[in-house]
């Protein structure tokens, strides 16, 4: 019979290891040398941060053009968005080769307050889609709020009275754009 000190057969030596202790997972074995630890060559995780990097770059903004076909997205302010949404109807929501699509986002003034939050919501919300190409905005106070956070992501404005001649404009940039090249630079330069 073996003793309570762990000598003798088949009693496996005390581990100090505290992540064997209860509620502490652990891959660690009790008995045998520790694993060694799981180490990717410097060239192996630049690789992969080089393509993850390449494809962030490479949405509708990017260098390499849209293919014919895609869909953009313009992202349109209230009260714009309803006569926006008519005016792509009205076009069958095309420009050139591509479709294009609006998403509204909510109004960011109410009783003559601007609320600075939902201004810079909505303008990182087209900042996170690589799909948008244009962010369609009713004139006044926010633009000074808005416009920084779309230049960062190199996203074109319009700022109108109406939507219907905010999304026309839109359209006959993108058709002038065409597909080659960056989508995003491309209609900077048509609406300036």
């Amino acid at each position: 019979m073996a003793s309570e000190a762990g000598e003798g057969r088949g009693v496996p030596q005390r581990d100090n290891c505290r992540a064997n202790e209860p509620g502490n997972l652990s891959i660690r074995q009790s008995e045998g040398p520790p694993a060694p630890p799981l180490r990717l060559p410097k060239t192996a995780v630049l690789a992969v941060l080089a393509v993850l990097l390449g494809a962030a770059v490479a949405g509708c903004g990017g260098a390499e053009g849209v293919e014919r076909g895609a869909t953009v997205t313009a992202y349109v302010v209230q009260p714009l968005c309803a006569e926006a949404e008519r005016e792509l109807e009205r076009t069958g929501g095309q420009a050139g080769d591509l479709r294009v699509k609006a998403v509204c986002l909510p109004r960011v003034e109410g009783r003559d307050r601007l609320n600075l939050g939902v201004v810079g919501a909505n303008a990182r919300r087209a900042t996170e889609d690589s799909t948008a190409v244009a962010f369609l905005e009713p004139r006044g106070r926010s633009a000074s709020f808005s416009h920084p956070i779309l230049e960062t992501a190199e996203i074109p404005w319009i700022a109108s009275g109406s939507g219907q001649a905010a999304m026309a404009q839109l359209l006959k940039a993108i058709e002038r754009a065409g597909t080659s090249g960056a989508l995003r630079t491309s209609l900077s330069d048509e609406l300036e």
